[in-house]
């Protein structure tokens, strides 16, 4: 017989039962709507952002903005152009290093995961959490690659979606390989560096093979913010944030415990560098962006074109030594104009030299330095960059003071008398600690160099130095060719009857001058007269008398008609006897390839400096097709004139004469 109160408590056991169950019910039903509700909410969401989203094919065919690369004839690069610097590289070309520090700093799971690490995300709060520096993200690479290719980085729930959409998308059409390289080549660094390779160069000026663990992990920690933890802005934070990565790299198994103590020992390196060019050619470089801004618009500098230019490599580096070189040197038969500036140095103490010059930039082959001391003979300077180099009294002797009209004073007895401690000087200097004394040319020259045979151009310099005046003197400076004009006038004169044994007089003559009140007595350089001169002679010895003679025999009309057909616009060229003196307006680049009509023995060509142009895929999109044009004077005529237009010899011996500095052509 059971009891009221058993009876009780089996009821109250049966209702809390109930209870339990009741609650358990609402709690699963809540749940489970509240799932099928999400689900239909996210259900709503894709179909609603469909739309917005990048599709199957375009995300496997999307085109990275590539700078614009020009190149030699032999493939060496001479220039990219864009605003995004990147290098594109294969996955199978990014070393296990590098590979390894962007997995330890960005998304350790990454081989694991489908796209969103959800034990990634679990991770992370919780150490944020119990840390409070909240320094654990939740990005995976996959998530922060659809983020960099195909969306904007707007902080909006929006576009939140729509990244993990795209997450998802990616991971089914893409292999987690072709994941990671896409992510390794899009990704920011700061200093207009895209991708792991641009970023190698622009903080480290090295290729990516050749980084070391520091530098790796360096580089690792930037993406995660890369205003923050530039290396070159804020040093200090780069190497805090290095030191996480390389521990990361530890825990991780990728490098030992010694490898990461001695990386983390490493002071930080990281320093602004230009793009690494093979050749330096900056002016055939800005020739070929406009040319394939003509050709393929705005484009041009964003789809990855290589240009692939006649330039050789070899004979641009002559080109470059020749024209500063002798620039330099006319400089200094003019005297020497006094340092460039002056800071005071510290009497006790070593200052950052490089900083103290920091405004003045390396132009040609002048670096800016600072006099650190001088003696009797010889100074000590700082070059930026480089360091601590001598200046001998051979590389100071010359310095003579600049009097007025560009007359040198006399010259210095000792190097107390060019220079004193703290002036900012330019100096030529190498390698091995050995400078000369320089100063900017405020002259300029040009120089270019074509095959004749084709008209291809080999080598162009279109100035002293690029970076501090574009004008490019080989195609844009319209000046008198002077007595290089007159190898084509005497061709004329060939072509017309005369030989090279013709006698004519080199005597002074009196001519009217179009009006002016007082008549024209045009001078030979030398102020002296030959008498009868043979054409051969007068040519070789640029007679001016001679010249004119000639020109008032052929006549000036029938003289330029004939000149023309050399590429020479009639346009420019004067309708009087000055022309024998070369008073057209002409390129350089006009003129080298007037003569060479007389180098392939009188054909004329076109000159290009552009052999092909590939998009980014390599295919050939165009090549150049080198025309020469029938023959423009006979062959005989072609090798007398230009023979003798490049011959000036001791007649007496054969053996080539120096050449009078004022009668350089």
């Amino acid at each position: 017989m059971h009891s009221p109160r058993g009876e009780r408590k089996e009821t109250e056991l049966v209702s809390v039962n109930w209870n339990y169950f009741r609650i358990a019910i609402l709690v699963g039903g809540g749940v489970t709507l509240i799932t099928l509700l999400g689900a239909y909410a996210l259900a709503c969401s894709y179909v609603y952002l469909v739309p917005s989203l990048p599709s199957t094919d375009s995300m496997r065919n999307v085109e990275l903005q590539v700078p614009l690369r020009v190149y030699t004839r032999s493939g060496a690069l001479i220039a990219q152009i864009g605003e995004q610097r990147r290098i594109p590289v294969g996955y199978d070309q990014i070393p296990d290093l590098v590979k390894h520090s962007f997995l330890a700093a960005e998304d350790e799971r990454f081989f694991e995961h489908h796209g969103i690490d959800y034990f990634g995300v679990v991770r992370a709060v919780l150490i944020d959490l119990l840390s409070g520096d909240k320094s654990q993200g939740a990005s995976t690479i996959t998530m922060q690659a659809a983020r960099n290719m195909f969306l904007n980085l707007d902080k909006t729930y929006r576009r939140k979606l729509q990244e993990t959409f795209v997450t998802y998308r990616m991971e089914h059409e893409f292999t987690k390989p072709e994941i990671f390289g896409l992510y390794l080549n899009v990704i920011f660094f700061g200093q207009r560096a895209y991708g792991v390779a641009a970023a190698a160069e622009a903080f480290f000026g090295k290729s990516l093979d050749k980084l070391d663990v520091a530098e790796a992990a360096t580089i690792a920690g930037v993406p995660k913010a890369p205003s923050r933890y530039n290396p070159i802005v804020d040093p200090q934070l780069a190497t805090g944030r290095r030191a996480y990565v390389l521990r990361r790299m530890r825990e991780l198994g990728y490098i030992d415990a010694a490898t990461a103590e001695a990386a983390n020992r490493e002071p930080m390196q990281a320093r602004a560098h230009a793009p690494l060019y093979d050749v330096e050619a900056p002016y055939v470089a800005e020739m070929a962006r406009l040319e394939l801004r003509q050709r393929f618009g705005a484009n041009a500098e964003t789809a990855g074109y290589r240009v692939y230019t006649t330039i050789d490599g070899r004979l641009q580096a002559s080109a470059n030594r020749a024209v500063r070189v002798g620039l330099i040197e006319y400089d200094r038969r003019h005297g020497w104009r006094g340092p460039a500036g002056h800071v005071d140095l510290p009497a006790h103490g070593e200052p950052d030299y490089d900083d103290l010059v920091d405004e003045y930039a390396t132009i040609g082959n002048l670096s800016p330095a600072i006099v650190v001391s001088v003696a009797e003979k010889s100074a000590r300077a700082y070059v930026k960059s480089l360091g601590p180099v001598q200046i001998e009294w051979d590389g100071l002797s010359w310095a003579r003071r600049e009097l007025r009209n560009e007359t040198p004073g006399p010259a210095p007895k000792d190097a107390g008398q060019v220079l004193a401690k703290g002036d900012v000087i330019y100096v030529v200097a190498d390698e091995a600690g050995h400078a000369q004394l320089g100063q900017i040319p405020e002259a300029q020259s040009a120089l270019v160099a074509l095959d004749p045979n084709d008209g291809s151009i080999v080598a162009l310099v279109g100035g002293f130095d690029y970076f501090t005046n574009k004008y490019n003197r080989v195609t844009q400076a319209r000046r008198l060719p002077g007595s290089g004009f007159k190898p084509f006038l005497y061709s004329a004169a060939l072509e017309n009857g005369f030989t090279p044994a013709t006698v004519l007089l080199d005597a002074p003559i009196v001519l009217d001058a179009n009006g002016s009140e007082e008549a024209w007595r045009p001078e030979n350089s030398t102020r002296e007269f030959g008498g009868p001169t043979r054409l051969r002679e007068a040519l070789v010895r640029s007679r001016n008398l001679v010249s004119i003679r000639i020109l008032k025999d052929l006549g000036v009309g029938a003289a330029i008609d004939y000149i023309a057909r050399f590429g020479f616009d009639a346009r420019t060229m004067p309708r009087d006897l000055t022309l024998a003196l070369g008073t057209l307006d002409a390129t350089p680049l006009d003129v080298a390839a007037a003569y060479a009509v007389f180098a392939n023995g009188g054909y004329r060509v076109g000159p290009y400096f552009i052999d092909r142009i590939e998009d980014g895929s390599g295919a050939v999109v165009w090549r150049a097709a080198p025309r020469m044009v029938c023959a423009q004077c006979d062959e005989g005529e072609a090798r007398s004139a230009g023979g003798e237009a490049l011959r000036v010899s001791d007649p007496a011996h054969g053996e080539p004469a120096p050449l009078p500095a004022d009668q350089v052509a």
